[in-house]
């Protein structure tokens, strides 16, 4: 099937024209697939599967190899929603070649674009990026990769000085070429004042209303996430329960023999079956 992705245009017009940004996070073909008939503008192959799906404490140990594995998965089941990729931590600190090199093997692989976290201190490898064609998603805000290291794991922008310093780092981003910018966990008047002083989209992850669009993770909007989603997250369902309980009643009823009945299974023809005894 030919694919009719979203692109940086279609993002700049539905800013300019008002209407909201969707972003999702998905991780495999299903969930992808499911993101994508639902109209989700981005799709973000996020370094969050480590604690969310692989099961690591962190994003810290998330590789470019399991980047890889599950961005692929996702470009099977994206066709409309533009797909942006997390490089993951380490996978851009090195050198600028490396960070290159590692940026393309992603385009190649299927993202629209990458995802850098940072903001000033970036700006100069996402310039780089963009002058060789690689589309750059900004990050700034809470930046999961260091939280879990040295940063303060609170909301961002809490006084003046640390507001304008995020607005600075905003305005170097989009100096750099990025075409938007997530802004997460930041004050919701930081999110007022970077999305009305820059340009391009402002998609926000618990910064409040103002941003031009807005993110969240796949298993902690569905509740299916095993550990308690911050406070920012709105779940639409509660899945984990109902996938808890579905798995103990198939277990209770394989016990008791309720489970499989005869219309579960494939008989053969009488007379054919006559033949085995």
């Amino acid at each position: 099937m030919l694919k009719t992705k979203t692109g940086i245009a279609d993002l700049n017009r539905k800013m300019l024209a008002g209407e909201k940004l969707v972003m999702l996070t998905a991780h495999d073909y299903p969930s992808a697939v499911l993101a994508d008939r639902a109209g989700v503008d981005i799709i973000l192959v996020s370094d969050i599967l480590g604690p969310t799906v692989l099961g690591y404490e962190t994003v810290i140990p998330v590789t470019m190899e399991d980047m890889l594995h599950h961005l692929k998965a996702v470009d099977r089941g994206c066709q409309q929603a533009m797909l942006v990729a997390a490089m993951p931590f380490g996978s851009y600190l090195s050198n600028t070649e490396e960070a290159l090199k590692n940026a393309l093997t992603l385009i190649q692989q299927g993202a629209d674009g990458v995802k850098l976290e940072g903001g000033s201190e970036i700006a100069p490898l996402a310039a780089a990026f963009t002058r060789r064609g690689i589309p750059v998603m900004g990050h700034i805000g809470r930046l999961p990769q260091t939280a879990c290291l040295w940063q303060e794991d609170m909301p961002q922008g809490r006084d003046e000085s640390a507001a304008w310093q995020l607005v600075e780092a905003a305005q170097a981003l989009e100096e750099a070429g990025v075409f938007a910018i997530l802004l997460e966990w930041a004050t919701a008047e930081v999110g007022k004042l970077i999305s009305e002083k820059v340009d391009i989209p402002v998609i926000g992850i618990g910064s409040g209303g103002y941003c031009d669009g807005q993110l969240l993770y796949y298993q902690q909007m569905l509740g299916i996430s095993l550990e308690q989603p911050p406070h920012y997250v709105k779940q639409y369902a509660n899945l984990a329960n109902t996938i808890g309980q579905a798995i103990a009643n198939f277990a209770a009823e394989v016990k008791s023999g309720a489970f499989p009945q005869d219309h579960h299974s494939s008989p053969m023809e009488e007379d054919e079956a006559r033949k085995l005894y």
